[in-house]
């Protein structure tokens, strides 16, 4: 039986105002939802987690729908002919704001949301869907709605693990999911005695107790007092919520562990972007038989993710999702950003999809973080299993995949190159894998004031949105005319630019009153009991006590990354730029702090330089004036440019940016 999908269009306006963007002319976008019915006997749909379990029509097709939205060419014949999907990270649409320099938005309308038009420009249809079934609604995010797993005629029920840290004084209650946006699993009771909660300092140290007669289940109101009497509010019981009267105390690791009910097939989200994407680029009206949004046979399909949704691509290709229900691959070329090492955590029963995988204070002892980490075939030297992302010659896609010093540190990037030990492995022809130098996982293309926030150093204010650009045009002419795009630039142990944490440490230069962590975020293998290959964890896991070999870029004399792509900013640096920052005290001290780096300013003058004993060289001492800062970042932007990692466009911009000292990205107090 063919899977079916049916696109009901609900809005359709011109985007940006009409605005022409060159030889593509203007855009339109359309807002809707896409219906799916598939089988779930079908070898197209095998290893979905609990499918079986989904409630089926009178034909037996399991149904479920989501959000889509389409900005494309308003004369489909002057667009590029191919198709750019972005993974929404967490339900938000990410492309246009990293792209194109854009103000971000999930409901993009206004000449804003177009930014410098770069894709438009290019002549890309773009597509978002929604794909994480547990999101709720908000700020427009994009929803899929799949069904519940039942048994019996009743939901299935089974164990949840949740963890919660407050970065801020004050929070008693939090949604047992421990995101607002994000769909809980039901607790079945609300006695707090047939649950366990504990706390910890740091991810090593022995769980505390918390007693049971000091938190529940519940959730509160608030609101206007009557005669005066201020305001008022109430404590609720709630199957979907914790609460803690006296406040979840920052600086502590919280951990809940509870049975659940009701978990969602989340697995169908796989299955709703291959179809989708499928469909879109086909041309083809849909199974009623209504005409393709697009307006034409689209030859080539590009799919980018960020972060979370790097994971999903990378989960994507390794479980077999890039050959459709017929067997004919789905992307051509896919460019997973910030990923790390990681799949995904959502084709498993009670799954908790918008966690981010593990690092080393948060988000610990999920499956995300799992073999295999590489494109490349290797050997699990704990299991002795041998396996690949990449194993499906026929329909796997190129691969263009970039991260960033943060996710060497946090999110066991190394491993994405390396075997299980830490020795370099050789890639796939089909794949490159960069290193974004000294730069971090969130790398905001409009920043404008750094902030602090609870850790020790201002964040890294490294911009590398000039890269994206880059990776787009070579990924096209990989794909198109089969161009080879530039090869890997990543640090390799063969020549000692990916390092331990103690000889990152040692190399590190004294900065006076700059701490270091003690090393990247260690990765224990981690047993899920044995239903794991089915889906179904066991919680908590087991400690093995066995674990691999993360590495981390090595630092040169100034602590910035010696290999990789190095942005403009980097190559001719005013600062030391890291992918990690340290909490402050109070907030898990010392610990690193989620996805942040550090932007860690030189002295501006040798006499600063001198007073302080500050080993980097001075501002001044590198660039006399600030015009000579301006015409360095040019000459690096121009390496780039030749090395087809930048698009010529883009060293105007970088020049521009680079005037007075960078400013409002630094904060140089020089004239």
């Amino acid at each position: 039986m063919t899977n079916r999908i049916e696109i009901e269009i609900t809005e359709r306006f011109a985007f940006a105002g009409g605005q022409a963007f060159g030889a593509a002319g203007a855009y339109e976008r359309l807002k809707g939802r896409a219906h799916f019915a598939v089988d779930p006997k079908a070898a197209a749909q095998a290893g979905i987690t609990d499918l079986d379990k989904a409630p089926v029509d009178p034909n037996g097709l399991v149904r479920f729908s989501t959000d889509i939205s389409i900005l494309r060419p308003v004369e489909a014949a002057k667009g590029n002919g191919r198709l750019f999907f972005d993974w929404g990270n967490r339900g938000n649409i990410r492309c246009l704001q990293f792209f194109n320099d854009a103000v971000g938005s999930n409901d993009p309308r206004t000449a804003a949301h177009a930014g410098n038009g770069f894709m438009l420009r290019r002549g890309y249809t773009l597509a978002w869907a929604g794909w994480q079934a547990d999101l709720l609604a908000g700020d427009h995010r994009f929803l899929l709605d799949v069904p519940v797993a039942m048994d019996n005629g009743k939901p299935v029920t089974g164990q949840v693990r949740v963890e919660y840290i407050a970065n801020e004084h004050g929070i008693t209650t939090m949604p047992l999911s421990s995101r607002a946006s994000t769909r809980s699993h039901p607790t079945v009771s609300l006695d707090t005695r047939k649950a366990s909660l504990t706390r910890r300092r740091y991810a090593g140290d022995a769980r505390i107790p918390v007693p049971h007669d000091q938190w529940m289940f519940a959730r509160v109101e608030g609101g206007t007092g009557l005669d005066n009497q201020g305001a008022e509010f109430s404590v609720i019981a709630s199957d979907v919520h914790i609460h803690i009267p006296t406040g979840f105390e920052p600086g502590w690791i919280y951990e809940l562990v509870y049975e659940g009910k009701a978990p969602l097939v989340l697995g169908l989200g796989h299955v709703a972007v291959r179809d989708f994407v499928s469909y879109l680029r086909s041309g083809k009206p849909d199974s009623a038989g209504k005409p393709n949004p697009v307006g034409r046979t689209l030859e080539k399909a590009y799919g980018w993710g960020r972060s979370q949704t790097g994971r999903c691509i990378r989960d994507f290709i390794h479980r077999g999702f890039n050959a459709d229900a017929g067997g004919a691959k789905v992307f051509d070329g896919l460019l997973p950003h910030v990923s790390g090492g990681g799949l995904m955590w959502m084709n498993h029963r009670f799954a908790n999809v918008i966690v981010a995988a593990g690092q080393e204070y948060e988000d610990h002892e999920n499956p995300a973080d799992r073999f295999p980490f590489s494109y490349a075939q290797s050997t699990d030297h704990i299991t002795k299993k041998t396996d690949a992302i990449c194993k499906r010659p026929e329909t796997d896609p190129l691969i263009l995949h970039t991260q960033t010093a943060t996710e060497y540190w946090q999110r066991h990037g190394s491993l994405v190159h390396t075997d299980t030990r830490g020795n370099d492995l050789a890639q796939p022809e089909n794949v490159r894998v960069f290193l974004w130098s000294s730069s971090q996982h969130f790398a905001d293309p409009l920043l404008k004031k750094a902030t602090r926030g609870v850790c020790q150093n201002v964040i890294n204010v490294v911009w590398t949105s000039m890269l994206f650009r880059g990776m787009l045009d070579a990924m096209d002419a990989w794909a198109s005319k089969g161009e080879a795009p530039p090869e890997s630039r990543i640090p390799r142990r063969s020549d000692g630019t990916l390092v331990s944490g103690e000889e990152y440490r040692a190399k590190f230069p004294p900065i006076p009153a700059v701490a270091t962590p003690r090393g990247p975020s260690p990765l224990e293998r981690l047993d899920f009991g044995p239903d794991f290959e089915k889906g179904v964890l066991a919680e908590p896991p087991k400690r093995t006590g066995q674990s691999y070999t993360i590495l981390i870029p090595a630092a040169d004399g100034d602590g910035n990354d010696k290999a990789g792509v190095r942005a403009p900013m980097v190559e001719a640096p005013l600062a030391t730029y890291t992918g990690w920052n340290l909490r402050a005290r109070g907030f898990g001290h010392g610990a690193m702090f989620e996805f942040s780096g550090s932007t860690i300013p030189f002295s501006e003058t040798a006499e600063e330089r001198k007073q302080t004993g500050d080993p980097r060289a001075a501002i001044t001492e590198r660039y006399p004036c600030k015009a000579a800062y301006q015409e360095a970042i040019g000459e690096a932007a121009k390496k780039l440019v030749a090395a087809r990692l930048m698009v010529e466009e883009d060293v105007e911009r970088c020049v521009a940016a680079a005037a007075d000292w960078g400013r409002p990205r630094h904060e140089v107090g020089l004239g």
